[in-house]
């Protein structure tokens, strides 16, 4: 079964939708281990925060890189200098980010001979980011590099209201180029109505990411992910160490008593959608020959990535689609995965999205969602993957899925294979 298959069958919701993403093809790519291998050393975020009234909302972008480029470098010793490239997913600030994120770089201890490049895939700008260093790696373009995400939500508003204003009249006529101009609340509406869901399920859905992320903080697994960010407080110095967008007294009849937020009589509000955040987060990928000359940690193996596209009026759907995408790339079965931190962009499509293509629920976000931490845009992607590796070592699992939908209509996954 080729690609446009997979995703014409998914984006029609067909009934063979599940059975794409159970098919699998095993050709070993994850039992088989070769020094051409892409590796993951290091994955660490800092806090995720509230824009605006959060701990880090007083904190500018090339600050929060700064912070996490140090520690990335003091944790695995790494000569800074054999860094081939660094990519940093920022979706808005002008020119997604690119001189605050070689000013962060710089900031971070890396000397002026690393070139560094920026992205802009939206919602996956920061797993964007770590697959264009592991193709570069692959590719043999570089050794080493450094893929990640940084986004401040307090600083700079979403809507792309000027770009609207410079569109041609020719996008503006077009139907369907017209439909990437949907806000993204009206895109969670129609997911939620095309397909059924219901308010309750939202609403129980976005209860339990709260729960999952509570009991994640209070029983200490986000420790291992987290960098603490230093904040002058005053003339004081405040450490922000905690995600403080968590709300552990969140129930479903709490949930039920909001009124919707983007449409009247609708069913998605600020409480079953994702959090508006601050935060940044970096990975350290290498060929698997590198990092054993170097004596790097070697936690796991980026194996696959994908990227779709879906229609934009409903584009919550992409993880149910880029999955099945990229199980097939890398010859598994849906069944295979252990872990699958799905974006919780808004509960009407995460919801969609797990019941589409069977995930079950203890192997969905264990630790929580955007939901309950926070949607940094720019860095989820890369946040999702230092999330998802201290939880694969700690239950002793091996695979796992990073997936997010995308603004515009797209979806994007990642296959992790955790080797510690």
């Amino acid at each position: 079964m080729n690609r446009l298959e997979i995703v014409g069958g998914l984006v029609a919701a067909s009934k063979d939708s599940r059975n794409i993403a159970r098919a699998g093809n095993s050709d070993g790519r994850i039992s088989k281990s070769s020094p051409s291998d892409v590796v993951i050393c290091c994955a660490l975020r800092t806090p995720v925060t509230k824009a605006k009234r959060g701990g880090l909302a007083k904190t500018a972008p090339e600050e929060l890189l700064a912070v996490v480029f140090r520690e990335l470098l003091a944790r695995t010793k790494l000569d800074p200098a054999l860094i081939g490239d660094v990519c940093i997913g920022n979706v808005l600030q002008p020119g997604a980010g690119a001189l605050t994120s070689r000013i962060g770089e710089l900031l971070g201890g890396l000397p002026v001979s690393v070139p560094i490049s920026t992205v802009n895939r939206q919602c996956s700008s920061g797993l964007q980011a770590c697959a264009n260093i592991a193709g570069a790696i692959k590719a043999g373009y570089i050794d080493i590099g450094v893929g990640g995400g940084v986004e401040c939500m307090t600083h700079f508003k979403m809507g792309g209201e000027d770009a609207v204003e410079h569109l041609s009249d020719l996008a503006l006529d077009d139907d369907l180029a017209r439909t990437c101009l949907i806000p993204m609340g009206i895109t969670s509406e129609n997911v939620a109505e095309k397909y059924g869901i219901s308010r309750h399920a939202q609403d129980e859905f976005a209860s339990e990411s709260h729960a999952k992320a509570s009991n994640a903080l209070n029983s200490g697994l986000y420790k291992e992910e987290i960098v603490p960010v230093p904040v002058l407080n005053g003339e004081s110095v405040k450490v922000i160490s905690l995600d403080d967008g968590i709300r552990p007294s969140t129930t479903v009849q709490a949930l039920s008593k909001l009124k919707p937020s983007f449409k009247e009589g609708g069913s998605t509000h600020a409480g079953n959608s994702s959090q508006v955040s601050d935060g940044a987060a970096l990975v350290l990928l290498t060929r698997r020959s590198i990092a054993e000359q170097l004596k790097l940690p070697i936690l796991a193996k980026f194996v696959a990535f994908s990227a779709v596209g879906v229609p934009p009026e409903i584009m919550g759907i992409g993880p149910s689609v880029a999955i099945p995408a990229v199980l097939a790339e890398a010859g598994l079965k849906l069944e295979d995965i252990d872990i699958f931190e799905v974006n919780e962009a808004f509960a009407s499509q995460a919801v969609y999205c797990a019941d589409l293509l069977g995930i079950p629920k203890e192997k969905l976000n264990p630790k929580g969602g955007a939901i309950a931490l926070g949607h940094p845009l720019g860095a989820t992607g890369a946040r999702q993957i230092a999330t998802l590796l201290p939880e694969l070592r700690r239950t002793g699992k091996k695979l796992g899925i990073v997936s997010m939908c995308v603004g515009t209509g797209m979806g994007c996954a990642a296959v992790i294979e955790n080797l510690m």
